[in-house]
């Protein structure tokens, strides 16, 4: 019987580890914004200030955290993160004013950082290389799924409070997560295995044909003077303008907008969630296939749809639309973009090369929410912000489109 290639048991973590982090923080932040503005009487802006800080810290961290994951590897990096994060939640539960839960929540989204999206792709991305985008489409299948458990989440809420809900998931974290990140190994000749889990003899080959070509993986520094990091990254950002500012706000838009309940606007985003799974199956099966680039453009299209649905809703068929496009855009897009990184630029950088993205990306994930936050405190309701950010996605789609694979360096 042939043996299971490693790699496949770190995406099987990786999936754990993003269905712990979706379902506790950031498919959930929305219900804990919409119950900490009512409990505490913060305005959206005061508390999308805390999300526009989780990204600063990542951005801020992202080049370091990129230098240390491509030379130490991801192993030590997720563990630490992981009593961070739990701690974090924990110290969430105890907070009694705006800055203290600006300071537990920055101590939790670092533990996040740290054992998150990121540190969990440049892992993955050293194990494969022609199965990338179905590994890492697996892994974020994890995150998806997490949404499912919105409704769980916003029902413990209601019932037992923010603090014991709080502190119940970073005990949860910690049980949970700690033992699956001891799975990660920095690279496969580390366990005796090739890339991909091919045989010696397919490796010999491949090194061979590659000798032949007589180029080589980019360095930070040389994928900078490309044009298509600043556009893949730009890209990126222009994205994250709806995400983020959907997972903060949409609860809440819908709640106080709508007239929905806290739990009926969390079976909307669970909704959403069946169609951001259906995008990562679609990506796992398909990603490698299709052109990356134009497949994320379109997923731009699918989200300023999506958003605009949301924004001007006046019926459940319109909800329904916004859920089925944001979501399935989302989960196809996800994925396909950390793969197109790595098909464009090699994986002897890539942690470095993803740091150096977040500078950029920051801007959308700061954006989104404090754009929406501003705008809706300003004039009473979400229309203005939403539309701000769906058109601002309509036109990110326009820098995937222009993002043509580099000429690889020579030998």
């Amino acid at each position: 019987m042939k043996k299971v290639f490693y790699g496949w048991w770190m995406v099987g973590s990786a999936f754990g580890m993003q269905f712990v982090q979706g379902t506790l923080l950031l498919q959930s932040f929305g219900a804990y914004f919409a119950v900490l503005r009512e409990d505490r009487g913060w305005s959206k802006t005061e508390l999308s200030g805390a999300a526009a800080m989780h990204q600063l810290e990542a951005a801020v961290l992202g080049p370091v955290l990129g230098w240390f994951l491509d030379r130490f590897g991801a192993q030590w990096v997720i563990r630490t993160g992981v009593l961070v994060f739990g701690c974090g939640f924990m110290l969430l539960s105890t907070i009694d004013s705006l800055l203290a839960f600006y300071g537990a929540f920055i101590m939790t989204a670092l533990g996040a950082s740290l054992c998150g999206f990121f540190p969990l792709n440049v892992a993955l991305i050293h194990w494969f290389e022609k199965k990338r985008a179905r590994a890492l489409s697996t892994m974020q299948l994890g995150m998806a799924a997490g949404g499912l458990c919105v409704p769980l989440v916003a029902w413990a809420l209601a019932t037992w409070g923010w603090r014991a809900t709080a502190y119940a998931s970073g005990i949860l974290i910690i049980a949970v997560c700690l033992p699956l990140s001891f799975v990660f190994v920095h690279r496969p000749e580390h366990k005796g295995q090739m890339l991909d889990g091919m045989d010696a003899t397919t490796s010999d080959e491949l090194s061979k044909k590659e000798a032949q070509d007589g180029t080589r993986d980019f360095t930070a520094r040389e994928a900078l003077r490309t044009q298509a990091f600043w556009l893949l990254s730009l890209g990126h950002s222009f994205a994250l303008f709806v995400v983020m500012g959907v997972n903060t706000h949409a609860i809440t838009h819908m709640k106080e907008g709508l007239g929905y309940t806290l739990e009926a606007a969390s079976l909307v985003i669970m909704l959403q969630t069946v169609a951001q799974l259906g995008g990562v199956g679609m990506s796992a099966l398909f990603g490698d296939r299709l052109d990356k680039r134009r497949m994320s453009a379109l997923c731009m299209l699918g989200h300023m749809a999506g958003l605009l649905f949301l924004t001007y809703a006046t019926n459940l068929a319109m909800i329904v639309a916004y859920a089925v496009l944001h979501g399935a855009a989302w989960g196809f897009r996800g994925p396909t973009m950390q793969a197109i990184r790595a098909d464009y630029f090699g994986r002897s950088s890539i942690g470095m090369i993803l740091g150096l993205s977040f500078m950029i990306i920051v801007i959308g994930q700061i954006g989104g929410p404090m754009i929406a936050g501003i705008l809706a405190d300003m004039t009473g309701n979400y229309r203005a912000g939403f539309t701000t950010l769906a058109l601002l996605a309509g036109l990110g789609s326009l820098f995937f489109l222009f993002a043509r694979r580099p000429a690889r360096p020579l030998r």
